[in-house]
């Protein structure tokens, strides 16, 4: 299905969110998420199914100032 991550639109056969961040590269690192604008506590990605044209935003902390 098409998702979009961060605004590139992206194909995956991933089901859940949980299941996205690691096909990503992210794994179980500390970052923030999103689904259409809506928050996604780590907690619960594991629960979150995607669906096609998702809107996902995948931020990790950066250092530096």
């Amino acid at each position: 299905m098409r998702v979009f991550i961060n605004g590139s639109a992206t194909e995956t056969d991933a089901l859940t969110l949980a299941e996205l961040c690691r096909k990503q590269g992210f794994g179980e690192g500390r970052f923030a998420t999103a689904v259409n604008g809506e928050f996604v506590a780590a907690a619960v990605r594991r629960e979150r199914q995607l669906k096609g044209g998702d809107k996902i935003e995948i931020v990790a902390p950066r250092q530096g100032g």
